[in-house]
């Protein structure tokens, strides 16, 4: 890093640039979630500029940081460091000279982006002008296929700015702009996934696990409340509700059929999530389903279980097989944590052979023998809820 000059990140999205008249809304909440990723950080200012967000540096700044941090933001198609100078083509060959001398290199390119159209000369003036002059500086080959080194050059708002890498963000919409809904998560590998990519989609999330302490261990509670830690690095303040789920356990096993046990619990962990989600101002409910992954999840299954829920069920996995979830998981940090032993809520009391299409009528009829409000108002009475606001 030069310390002599200017030091920016120039952010740039790219789903936000298709909102039309709805853009400087998304571009807010952008600019809002990357104060909100960088809190604690030493950095001057975050602004919008055109088509882009940008950050500016100082000295103190700490750039491994700051990029860990952007990492996360959902809505960056990608950021990068760069020097500021004053639009002017010697300047800016100048700027690019002085910080890729020193690079190991042997052939290059310029690419140019002009957003600022009344800039005298085009992008690809300038990539020539600044190219040969590099050349020649240089003694290096212009290589516009495959370059070992690219010098980006960006002219914007009276300014011009010279980077040459690019970090991929994670796309998507910032975390807010798309709602909020009540995410069903266990401390297995799906549910956590299927939060993360409800999060990718703009949509701000509030946790509801269920447990059965004390009659499992409390690994599925401590588990999940570091799962929800770890995804609060991508909306910056989450609460979780911990709702113990064995009294209605309890009355299902004991006034219901077995085979429909699973798909009983599934039902009532939906209606107390939609409860908890009306608290919060929610509009929709998120699991972790994926179509015939387990035997409470066949489409028969899914249709019973749906019916329970008045407002939107999300199921952003219902499409994808093991493999792929569990390559999602790895890739966001949860699988290790999800994959130590636990005991879940839902294993207790399971029957030996579920039902694995289940009718709608024969659940009701079982759901007669229950004190179905009761046992939500009581289950939500007894949730603890926590707030998580690190981001560590």
């Amino acid at each position: 890093m030069n310390k002599e000059k200017n030091y920016f990140v120039v952010v740039h999205y790219g789903e936000i640039a298709l909102k039309g008249k709805n853009r400087p809304f998304f571009e807010n909440a952008l600019v809002k979630n990357i104060k909100l990723a960088l809190q604690g950080l030493d950095y001057d200012s975050v602004k919008k500029i055109s088509g882009r967000v940008l950050i500016k540096l100082n000295k103190k700044s700490d750039i491994d940081k700051i990029k860990n941090k952007l990492e996360k933001v959902f809505g960056i198609e990608y950021f990068s460091f760069a020097f500021e100078c004053r639009q002017d083509v010697k300047t800016i060959g100048s700027l690019a000279l002085l910080n890729i001398k020193n690079k190991k290199f042997k052939k290059f390119k310029v690419n140019t982006k002009r957003s600022e159209k009344s800039f005298k000369l085009t992008s690809q003036q300038i990539n020539e002008k600044v190219g040969a002059f590099l050349k020649e500086k240089l003694k290096k080959k212009v290589d516009l296929e495959r370059p070992d080194l690219t010098v980006f050059v960006e002219i914007v708002e009276g300014k011009a700015f010279v980077y040459f890498e690019k970090t991929a963000g994670l796309g998507g919409l910032p975390v807010g702009v798309s709602g909020k809904v009540a995410s069903l998560i266990s401390s297995g590998i799906d549910s956590p996934v299927a939060a993360y990519k409800a999060m990718k989609r703009g949509l701000q999330v509030v946790f509801v696990h269920f447990h059965s302490y004390p009659y499992t261990n409390k690994n599925s509670i401590s588990k999940t409340i570091r799962l929800v830690e770890l995804l609060n690095k991508y909306q910056y303040s989450s609460k979780i509700y911990l709702v113990p789920f064995s009294e209605i356990q309890n009355e299902i096993v004991t006034k219901t059929p077995p085979a429909l046990r699973v798909i009983l619990y599934r039902r009532f962990m939906v209606r107390i999530s939609e409860e908890i989600a009306k608290k919060h101002g929610a509009k929709g409910l998120v699991t972790g389903e994926s179509v015939g992954q387990v035997a409470s999840q066949t489409l028969d299954n899914i249709y019973v279980i749906n019916s329970a829920a008045s407002m939107p069920v999300l199921r952003p996995l219902i499409g994808e097989d093991k493999k792929d979830i569990i390559n999602s998981a790895q890739r966001i940090g949860t699988y290790d944590i999800s994959i130590e032993p636990h005991d879940d809520c839902c294993s207790l009391f399971l029957p030996k052979n579920p039902a694995t299409h289940a009718k709608l009528e024969e659940i009701e009829n079982a759901e007669g023998a229950l004190d179905i409000n009761n046992l939500i108002k009581n289950a939500i009475e007894k949730a603890e809820v926590k707030q998580i606001n690190k981001l560590e």
